[in-house]
């Protein structure tokens, strides 16, 4: 029947209307498209439904599914293509309803607003034929929507809903996918950036609900991929490393959940497990080409790719996954940090095309100036570094979550110090790299950083360099702090102790380790 599926699915569509053109509900262009089945793409997930349609039931999961892993129109496209295989499948139009409310990543627009309200009613006008949890989960959902729907006032439909939610949690205490939901709708309450701790009672709440669905199964992909987001901008982001071994395999061919395992391999310091989750999510993100997979923010895939594989040394890695984002979005910034991180200055000097934006262009300039320092046009250097600290000061512009300044003020300071180093001015090179760790801490949590790289690795080379092999020791001990296991820094501190006759077994294990998917040769942690 499983292969039968796809072409029902088929069938049923096209011969059905689109529910939105009678009703006056505008869709994306998608919604023109027959949704397809993706069985191979798709995990073991199964939410029974009160549907005697095979399809209907499928598609449900699909969709399910494909909202656990932050795809949200080929969600709400899933489900409605199961009310649309069994019209009178009141949970069928919950889904869809669910869909376009506000989830993790983003916000309900005024686009999806009536999408929702019209699923919503949809759903409540078929309520008598649907279970009892079935009906309980809409009348539930049924908290979260206003028909005026009103942006700046949502935190009040948000706490609404949550509490709904805790009172379904309760009536339902052995539903992992309600649990579930339930845990998404308290994260709906807390600002998505920015660093957690689990002494605030609602991150433990948060916390303490999604492990409790993993205690059942830890190969839940929704409280997985939850509590990975949850866990990464805490102390302690190895709470979701037990489910995180499993997360990346729940949906196969769907990239984000894929590449979520790198959110807590990168905080982890588990460089190469992060490489792995990526490569294995732009591979999905390549199969979606040939609809056999889904291709979910490829553009972030990429470069938490190139970034993991900057921190553990894997030149061709990052710089590959550089090139394709490069291709992807036009765009070279990504690709000339890489090439400034590796020390291949010929080809920052091949890269002709800048990118927009301000600060894309620093993080462009900037290479392009360090590549020429390091061909000996110091005159080029110092205009670039001119030219970043005028932004510096001037600049209101961001990055992602970040004070764009922050981020032109480490490159700045990098140049410089460089430059000064060059010049044979170590005094002026270790102030201008403490000038730029300075700005380089004032950054934001992200994922992953704007930089793949730290101004400390300058400056304990600096320390190395003048023989101020305690202070180098100290600064590389920070960086470990920041980056745990990272190459570069595991690099310079063994170097650091060597050269005081000291030997840290723990270092020199941790090196080892790290060197063990690096293909290039260190001789210092900056070129």
């Amino acid at each position: 029947m499983n292969q039968l599926l796809p072409l029902l699915g088929l069938i049923l569509i096209i011969s059905t209307a689109p529910l939105g053109s009678a009703q006056n509900i505008d869709y994306p262009d998608s919604f023109n498209e027959p949704m397809a089945l993706f069985d191979e793409a798709m995990g073991d997930f199964h939410f029974p439904i009160s549907s005697s349609s095979e399809l209907a039931q499928a598609y449900f999961d699909q969709g399910f599914q494909l909202m656990y892993a932050f795809a949200k129109q080929d969600a709400a496209r899933s489900f409605q293509a199961a009310h649309l295989a069994d019209p009178e499948c009141a949970i069928c139009y919950w889904g869809e309803a669910w869909t376009w409310g506000s989830y993790l990543n983003g916000a309900m627009t005024l686009a999806d607003a009536p999408r929702a309200w019209f699923a919503l009613q949809e759903a409540l006008a078929r309520i008598e034929s649907a279970s009892q949890k079935e009906s309980d989960m809409i009348r539930t959902l049924q908290t979260r929507y206003i028909e005026n729907f009103d942006p700046e006032a949502r935190r009040e439909q948000d706490q609404a809903y949550a509490n709904a939610m805790e009172t379904l949690a309760k009536s339902y205490p052995n539903d992992l996918n309600i649990a579930t939901l339930y845990a998404d709708a308290l994260f709906l309450l807390e600002e998505r950036r920015g660093y957690r701790s689990l002494e605030d009672p609602n991150v433990a709440q948060l916390h303490n609900v999604l492990l409790g669905v993993l205690e059942k199964d830890i190969r839940h992909p929704g409280a997985c991929h939850l509590l990975v987001h949850a866990t990464e901008s805490t102390k302690t982001p190895e709470l979701a490393a037990p489910c995180a071994h499993f997360l990346g395999d729940t949906i196969p061919g769907a990239s984000h959940i894929n590449h979520m395992p790198s959110h807590t391999w990168n905080e982890m310091g588990l460089w190469h497990d992060a490489v792995r989750s990526n490569i294995k999510a732009w591979h999905s993100d390549q199969r979606a080409a040939s609809g056999q997979a889904f291709a979910i923010y490829p553009t972030h895939n990429l470069t938490m790719l190139y970034y993991a594989a900057a921190m553990g040394g894997e030149s061709a890695t990052s710089i590959q996954a550089a090139k394709d984002l490069a291709k992807l979005n036009r765009n070279t910034a990504m690709l000339s940090l890489a090439l400034v991180r590796f020390g291949r200055f010929d080809e920052i000097l091949a890269i002709t095309e800048a990118p927009n934006g301000v600060i894309n262009t620093g993080m462009y300039d900037f290479a392009q100036g360090y590549a020429a320092l390091k061909f000996e046009d110091i005159t080029k250097a110092q205009e670039t570094v001119d030219s970043l600290w005028e932004l510096t000061k001037t600049t209101t512009a961001r990055f992602r979550f970040h004070d764009g300044k922050d981020i032109l003020g480490t490159m700045a300071g990098i140049l410089e110090g460089e430059i000064a180093w060059a010049g044979g001015d170590m005094e002026a090179a270790l102030e201008a790299f403490q000038i730029a760790a300075e700005y380089y801490d004032n950054l934001n949590y992200d994922e992953p950083e704007p930089l793949p790289f730290s101004p400390r690795h300058w400056q304990g080379a600096a320390y190395l360099e003048i023989a101020e092999y305690e202070k180098a020791a100290a600064t590389y001990r920070r960086d470990l702090e920041d980056h745990p296991h990272n190459f570069w820094a595991l690099f310079g501190i063994q170097r650091s102790l060597e050269k005081l006759g000291q030997y840290d077994s723990i270092f020199d294990e941790d090196f080892i380790q790290a060197s063990e998917h690096a293909d290039i040769w260190l001789s210092s942690t900056k070129f």
